[in-house]
């Protein structure tokens, strides 16, 4: 069967998918691309596939679409072939000894560019901030090429993951170029945990007291900062030398 109708049931609760609040109330989120879609079947997460109707796979759960209804569903520009609705991760545990605190980053290219750092240098968890950007926003799906599929994300109050940090004796890094240390300084990387802030603000001064410590990356002076998925993939490099 082919769904042609752009009013067809499926095809709507794939559209309500593009609001924060509809994933929120369904716990679920809508990946696209052949290779998004892959990384999410290796994660065992996939619920439905629609695939365009010249498309051929052998399994139960999907859906075959004309190419119109797929432009309908799709969040981009030019639609692939391929979506998905899949289960969100509803983990709430701080796994591992390397992780990542972020606090409050909005723009949804660099939480992508983060998580694809965060993976490749090792980290075992991300903890974001009740008012960081949506994780299952599409920008950020895309941005992470997949790797939100392979590694462990949560969603907390900063103040209590540190608390439970800190309980763990990991050494709580914040990023400050006031009062900061050389990164490439830091003995210590065996375990520990990175706070970064907002782009225009960076840390908040109550999550800043926090930290053990400040590290700052040196630089030119006439460059004044680094975009903060720039930073992050500088940071976790350094601390996983």
């Amino acid at each position: 069967m082919i769904i042609t109708s752009l009013e067809n049931n499926k095809v709507k609760e794939v559209v309500k998918l593009q609001s924060k609040k509809y994933r929120d109330l369904t716990n679920t989120f809508v990946v696209e691309t052949e290779h998004l879609v892959e990384e999410a079947e290796k994660a065992g997460i996939v619920k439905d596939l629609f695939l365009v109707e010249d498309e051929f796979v052998d399994r139960d759960d999907t859906y075959f679409v004309t190419k119109e209804v797929m432009k309908k569903m799709s969040s981009m520009e030019s639609p692939s072939n391929v979506l998905a609705i899949c289960e969100k991760n509803n983990s709430t545990e701080i796994i591992g000894d390397k992780i990542l605190l972020l606090d409050e980053i909005q723009d949804p290219g660099n939480l992508g560019t983060i998580i694809r750092s965060s993976v490749a240098f090792g980290v075992n968890t991300i903890i974001l901030s009740p008012d960081t950007v949506d994780l299952y926003n599409p920008k950020v799906i895309r941005a992470s090429e997949g790797m939100f599929c392979h590694i462990n994300i949560i969603t907390m109050d900063l103040e209590e993951a540190i608390r439970i940090i800190k309980d763990r004796n990991i050494t709580i890094y914040g990023t400050n170029v006031v009062n900061g240390e050389d990164v490439r300084n830091i003995n210590n990387k065996v375990s520990y945990a990175l706070v970064l802030g907002n782009e225009g603000n960076g840390v908040k001064k109550h999550i800043q007291e926090l930290c053990d410590k400040n590290l700052y990356i040196p630089m030119n002076e006439e460059c004044e900062s680094l975009n903060v998925g720039v930073a992050c993939s500088i940071l976790l490099y350094e601390l996983g030398r």
